[in-house]
C-alpha cells in the first residue's frame, strides 16, 4: 500500500502538472482526482480545496529542499541562503509550465493571492533558519518579510529564464540579496543574537504549511 505521503505528492503534483494543460483557475478537484487516478474520497482526505493543493505542494517543495542538508556552516549567511533558495527553484523547475501557470492565475485573483501570502511567509521562514539566520522579534519578522519580497523578485526572473542552469535566476538572486546586505544588515547577524540557534522542528510549527512558492 502506497504511503500516506507518496499518495498525497502524486496528487500534488498531479494538479500542478496538469495547470498547464487546463490552467489553475480552470481546473477542478474531479480533473485532478480523474488525472491522478484515485477517488474524490483519497482526493478529500487529503487536499479537499485547491488551495490545499498549492499547500501540499508547498510542503513538497520545502522537504526537498530540506532533505538536501543544511548548507555549510563556513560559508557566508548570504551564501548559505543563496544556496537554499536556488535549490526550491531547481525543484520547481521540474514543474515550470504548471507552476507559471498557476502563478499566470493567482495574479488576477487578490484573495487567491492572499491566501497564499502565509504559505510563502512560513517558507521563507524555514529557508532562513536553515541558513542559520535567526528569524526571532521585530528584526526576525523584518527578514522574513525581506526574504518574502526578494523570493518574489527574483521569482519574475525565474519565470523567464530558460537556461538550463538557471543562470538568469542566480545572477537576480545574488543581486538581490547583496542589495538586501545593505538594508541594515538585515541578513547578517545583530550583537547579541545566537550564533548557535538551530531552525526549529517540524512539530514546533504545527499545524502550519509552507507556501507553494
Amino acid at each position: 500500500m502506497a504511503k500516506k505521503a507518496d499518495i498525497a505528492n502524486h496528487v500534488v503534483t498531479t494538479a500542478v502538472d496538469l495547470a498547464a494543460e487546463k490552467g489553475w483557475r480552470a481546473l477542478t478537484l474531479a480533473d485532478v482526482a480523474q488525472a491522478a487516478r484515485v477517488p474524490m474520497s483519497a482526493l478529500y482526505r487529503h487536499c479537499p480545496t485547491k488551495p490545499e493543493l498549492l499547500a501540499g505542494f508547498s510542503r513538497m517543495i520545502d522537504q526537498a529542499v530540506l532533505s538536501e542538508g543544511l548548507p555549510g556552516a563556513d560559508e557566508s549567511p548570504r551564501d548559505r541562503l543563496f544556496d537554499l533558495v536556488m535549490r526550491r527553484f531547481d525543484v520547481l523547475s521540474a514543474h515550470r509550465a504548471g507552476v507559471k501557470a498557476i502563478l499566470r492565475d493567482l495574479r488576477l485573483d487578490p484573495l487567491a493571492t492572499l491566501l497564499q501570502a502565509r504559505q510563502l511567509e512560513l517558507s521563507m521562514r524555514w529557508t532562513l533558519q536553515s541558513a542559520g539566520i535567526s528569524t526571532a522579534g521585530l528584526l526576525g519578522r523584518a527578514r522574513v518579510q525581506a526574504l518574502c519580497l526578494i523570493y518574489g523578485l527574483v521569482l519574475r526572473a525565474w519565470e523567464q529564464d530558460d537556461s538550463p542552469d538557471l543562470d538568469r535566476t542566480m545572477k537576480a538572486l545574488d543581486q538581490r540579496l547583496r542589495q538586501a546586505e545593505q538594508w541594515q544588515n538585515t541578513f547578517g547577524r545583530s550583537r547579541g543574537e545566537r550564533r548557535d540557534e538551530q531552525p526549529a522542528q517540524p512539530e514546533a510549527q504545527a499545524g502550519q504549511e509552507p507556501t507553494l512558492h
